[in-house]
């Protein structure tokens, strides 16, 4: 089993939902973030007077998933979240070592 964590741009959460859907994930978790990567932030103007923006909104997705599904997943959130422009975001794997559904006691893949 996998844990996959994608930093994404906001605006691409439906398109990558809908990818992630088409591949077979059945639920993912959804945290709104603030940070910044190479791109280092931003300057914005307002009210005539220019101020930095370091931390840019981002959106943390969370799947876990079988492994088998894993190469299909990176693919599809990777199209679905690319731009083509700095920031488009990056993608996380980890191993998850063990599942528990609290509802039923599952446990391993029968948890997902």
């Amino acid at each position: 089993m996998k844990l996959v964590i994608a930093i994404i741009k906001p605006f691409k959460l439906d398109d990558v939902r809908e990818a992630l859907s088409e591949v077979g994930v059945q639920g993912i978790t959804v945290t709104e973030v603030k940070g910044f990567g190479r791109q280092k932030g931003h300057t914005e103007l307002y009210r005539g007077a220019e101020y930095v923006v370091d931390f840019l909104p981002k959106v943390k997705l969370e799947v876990a998933i079988e492994a088998s599904l894993l190469d299909r997943v990176i693919e599809a959130i990777s199209k679905a979240a690319r731009t083509g422009k700095i920031g488009d975001g990056k993608i996380f794997i980890t191993d998850l070592e063990q599942v528990v559904r609290i509802r039923t006691g599952e446990t391993g893949k029968g948890a997902l």
